[in-house]
């Protein structure tokens, strides 16, 4: 299982790090419906920490076009359910084959490397805070380009699709 692929997958909703149901069945060669047919038949297992499902603004976000199809036609007719690092731990336990344990592994391990990440942006971060008190005045150009840099980039404009007519004023 790739990693990276996986850590592509990792989302931040409602500050939890979290994988959609869709996105894991397909991890999983599993249809989305099987996957959350499981889930639903051992929902004890899923308290809303581990496991909840996404509102229509947040599954809205998540994609350019969100619509529901119509019965007979295949698609998506729920909103998306998300699982928490506990809730995809625990779907090895609803879904039992070779497939979902080497998955599991590979997932468990992405969210390792991700806080791993983390935790060293954030010691790092706290280094150059003590390192700023240390010394003078002479460096604060230094640090505040250091600061600078450690930002995340802003996010690029979007052009909207389609037509775009003379502004009205």
């Amino acid at each position: 299982m790739r990693a990276e692929l996986i850590e592509r997958r990792i989302l931040l909703i409602r500050g939890h790090k979290v994988m959609l149901d869709n996105h894991l069945a397909e991890l999983y060669e599993v249809p989305t419906f099987r996957l959350n047919e499981a889930v639903k038949r051992n929902r004890r297992r899923f308290p809303e920490d581990f496991m909840f499902q996404l509102g229509k603004k947040e599954a809205g976000c998540l994609t350019s076009q969100f619509a529901m199809s119509k019965p007979g036609r295949g698609g998506r007719r729920t909103l998306p359910y998300v699982f928490t690092e506990q809730g995809v731990a625990m779907l090895s336990t609803v879904l039992n084959s070779e497939r979902a344990i080497a998955v599991n592994i590979g997932i468990m391990r992405a969210f390792v490397r991700l806080r791993q990440i983390l935790a060293t942006h954030k010691d790092l971060a706290e280094r150059l805070a003590a390192m700023e008190k240390k010394y003078d005045q002479r460096f604060k150009v230094v640090f505040d380009t250091l600061k600078r840099l450690m930002e995340p980039a802003p996010e690029p404009r979007k052009r909207p699709i389609g037509f775009v007519g003379p502004r009205k004023e």
